[in-house]
């Protein structure tokens, strides 16, 4: 398995291309002896239920697994709490305002992005709304999929984190 870091070559504090491997997480710079570890970065993704038991699900519209299933939901962003983190984005990708939400269960994830892998912990959280209604697909999302409960399954989406969080979603008591 390559290093996480194998794509940087210069040294963030100094610029010299001095930055080497010293352990399975980190860099450091041999000229200012800088050190960066390499940690997960923070994910959120929604299981965005109605009060007729459904789930509001979005097919992807960018790269990877474009076109495949998923769970509104990405980035947290700087200074930005994880709840804070699922209100944007489901507003950004389907236009709803969650009324509430409460965390699941986290998942450790490397998530492509333009030939880099990041490393994430997708953070799940199952959110209320009042009605899938106004849904629109924004964003990430090309298409709204609203589908019963006791249909969901995890086969039809396309990243794999996703696809554990589903299976692990179906059977929490």
């Amino acid at each position: 398995m390559e290093h996480p870091l194998h794509l940087f070559y210069y040294c963030p504090k100094c610029g010299k291309n001095t930055f080497e491997e010293i352990n399975e997480k980190a860099k450091q710079c041999t000229h200012c002896g800088f050190v960066y570890y390499f940690n997960p970065s923070a994910a959120v993704a929604c299981f965005i239920r109605n009060r007729y038991d459904e789930l509001l699900l979005v097919r992807r519209a960018k790269e990877p697994a474009k076109g495949t299933l998923d769970l509104p939901g990405g980035f947290v962003d700087r200074f930005e709490t994880a709840e804070e983190a699922v209100y944007r984005e489901v507003k950004e990708e389907t236009g709803l305002v969650v009324t509430s939400c409460r965390y699941l269960f986290s998942i450790p994830n490397i998530y492509p992005y333009a030939g880099f892998e990041v490393h994430t912990v997708d953070l799940f959280f199952e959110c209320l709304v009042t009605d899938f209604t106004s849904a629109i697909p924004a964003d990430d999302a090309a298409e709204i999929v609203v589908t019963p409960f006791d249909r969901l399954s995890s086969t039809e989406f396309g990243l794999d984190s996703i696809r554990q969080g589903v299976s692990k979603y179906l059977v929490l008591p």
